[in-house]
């Protein structure tokens, strides 16, 4: 091992592919759910306010990363962790000129407002639902859809019309919906 932890974890990830039967079967496929898995135990351990905890799970977090960068580096698929690495270093450059360029700004919704501009600028999307993966937990995709769509619902009877209206009232508030539905459900929980 080396002094530095980072070249030392992607030396070990290629060792593995290179030479554990297990880790040579995996693809990007087999990994999805481990992937999904260790997202959701990182979240949990930042709702629980775990700093030691958060730590370990971002570091699984992290091999899973590394684990499909190097199935794509040893696979032949033309990239790997130096091209992932490169990629979010250029996105984050270009999307805050404010730090890196000579844009100014006053305030944090000018960052989100000016980091908005350049994504939709560089993607260029055809609909409203571009690039929404349909995966997202309906709570979050109902909020980035009303992100892009702005938020003018007509009332309803329908459930779906109804739950969509809440979930814009919590974004004119401020507040995250998936995360005061799960307090709230605890809050009955505990009261249950």
């Amino acid at each position: 091992m080396t002094d530095d932890p980072v070249h030392d974890l992607i030396e070990v990830m290629a060792r593995l592919r290179a030479e554990c039967p297990w880790t040579q079967q995996q693809t990007h496929t087999s990994l999805r759910r481990y992937l999904i898995e260790e997202a959701y135990e990182t979240l949990e351990a930042l709702d629980a306010g775990d700093s030691e905890h958060l730590r370990e799970e971002l570091g699984d977090l992290l091999m899973q990363v590394v684990f499909h960068a190097e199935i794509a580096r040893s696979d032949g698929e033309g990239w790997g962790i130096d091209e992932v690495a490169e990629g979010i270093r250029d996105k984050l450059v270009h999307r805050n000129p404010h730090v890196f360029g000579d844009v100014v700004v006053s305030s944090a919704a000018e960052v989100d407002a000016n980091w908005q501009r350049l994504k939709a600028e560089r993607q260029q999307r055809t609909s409203a639902l571009e690039g929404i993966p349909e995966q997202l937990p309906a709570l979050l995709y109902a909020e980035k859809v009303l992100a892009r769509t702005g938020i003018d619902l007509d009332a309803s009877d329908d459930l779906g019309d109804r739950l969509l209206a809440l979930v814009a009232e919590a974004r004119v508030e401020g507040i995250d919906p998936d995360l005061a539905l799960k307090q709230a459900a605890r809050r009955h929980a505990e009261r249950a």
